[in-house]
């Protein structure tokens, strides 16, 4: 397999988890730090997908830096071929959960005008916004897992 960057145990890979980690967790908190998100279902569907999102970047981080550290390739075809599936499901998961929340908050807050909480519906933008910011790194994660599937 081929050694480009992005793949697993280069510096591109971690930055790219880590920046899934930081983006997903930011979501999470913004979201979480509003009294009633959990009325809506797209809020509570987009806490659980980035929910998996931080968990899946987080461990995928600790392997790259493992590999960063000990100076090892984790290009075996069995492990390459689980960071795809990962990459593919937590990509698909984390952007259907965006843009279902994204289209509630434009419909019920901008739509409707049902928004007379002026933070708590910033806090539903921001929470948005770092959802949509987390997919970047995951669908170019997963691009690269792709390819390096194919190129092995």
């Amino acid at each position: 397999m081929k050694d480009f960057p992005g793949t697993p145990g280069t510096g591109l890979g971690l930055a790219l988890r880590i920046s899934q980690f930081v983006f997903a967790a930011g979501s999470i908190a913004s979201m979480a730090t509003t009294p009633s998100f959990f009325n809506f279902t797209a809020f509570c569907y987009l806490i659980a997908s980035m929910g998996l999102l931080v968990i899946w970047s987080f461990v995928l981080a600790l392997l790259d830096a493992y590999a960063l550290v000990k100076k090892k390739v984790l290009h075996n075809a069995v492990l390459v071929s689980l960071f795809v599936v990962g990459d593919w499901v937590t990509a698909a998961l984390s952007l259907a959960a965006a843009s279902s929340s994204a289209g509630i908050t434009v419909l019920y807050f901008n739509g409707l005008g049902h928004c007379h909480f002026g933070e708590e519906c910033q806090k539903y933008q921001i929470s948005v916004a770092l959802a949509f910011l987390s997919w970047f790194p995951i669908s170019i994660s997963s691009l690269i897992m792709l390819w390096l599937l194919a190129a092995g």
